[in-house]
């Protein structure tokens, strides 16, 4: 019997749907055969690639909704647009963020207040908006919350980005103990990866090539991860193989983490 995931008959609701980790998880979800509702900071002419994508793997058109996930309006927009779409929230792929490296002594208010709002607020607010939804979901409802290598580890410069990310893994644990197990909660913390937001730091180097070598070099799998395998750790931790997991996030860092200077 093979060993196949299979998630026709779930809606996924998906932030930071558009590039790099976000479009890798759209496009597993996809594979899977989940709709995907998702969402970006773009007008709908500049999210063709996540609805081309959803539809080349699933022959379904997801839906796309303009949203800035760090306003609250636009969060029960997405809700409320999904639900009125395809009626139900069955799994959250709560994705969105970005990097705010500034440095403790460089950090501003601004840069605090966004960093908080949008890598960790968001997925609190995005969540209870669709706790009810995820509660009459057959089976349970499930929340996949994406952190990062940071919450584990981190750089001089890295805060507060590295901050935000470490207090995702208390939100997994709270989820986990106070809406257990009508919604099972889960995170994944990705390391490195092979995104075009990355190629674009890459790129601040004298020799961007000789740069992206030195890091890789720095790996135990000597390269970096791809969004397809993130996205793959998504479905597989929102599929019933995965039901007894809850309360834990998953560091997916090619091994980084095991070396130790």
């Amino acid at each position: 019997m093979p060993f196949t995931i299979d998630l026709s008959d779930k809606v996924v609701l998906l932030t930071g749907s558009t590039a790099g980790i976000g479009l890798g998880i759209a496009r597993q979800f996809a594979r899977a055969g989940a709709h995907v509702a998702g969402c970006g900071l773009e007008a709908i002419e500049q999210a063709r690639e996540f609805i081309q994508t959803v539809q080349s793997e699933s022959g379904q058109t997801p839906l796309y909704v303009q949203a800035d996930v760090t306003q609250p309006d636009d969060l029960a927009r997405l809700v409320s647009e999904t639900v009125a779409r395809y009626g139900r929230i069955d799994i959250l792929a709560s994705n969105a963020g970005t990097n705010v490296f500034a440095g403790v002594d460089g950090c501003s208010e601004a840069e605090w207040e966004i960093n908080l709002n949008l890598n960790l607020a968001s997925h609190w607010r995005l969540a209870r908006l669709c706790k009810p939804y995820l509660e009459a979901a057959p089976g349970g409802g499930i929340i996949v919350v994406n952190a990062s290598c940071h919450a584990y580890s981190s750089l001089p410069g890295c805060f507060p980005y590295n901050v935000t990310k470490t207090a995702l893994m208390g939100l997994v644990r709270s989820l986990t103990l106070e809406w257990s197990p009508t919604i099972r909660t889960v995170g994944v913390a990705p390391g490195f990866i092979d995104t075009r937001l990355n190629e674009a730091w890459f790129d601040t180097f004298p020799d961007p090539a000789a740069e992206r070598a030195r890091t890789e070099a720095q790996f135990p799998m000597r390269r970096l991860g791809t969004p397809d395998e993130i996205g793959g750790w998504f479905v597989f931790l929102a599929s019933d193989y995965a039901r007894f997991s809850a309360g834990q996030t998953y560091l997916i860092d090619g091994g980084r983490s095991v070396v130790m200077m």
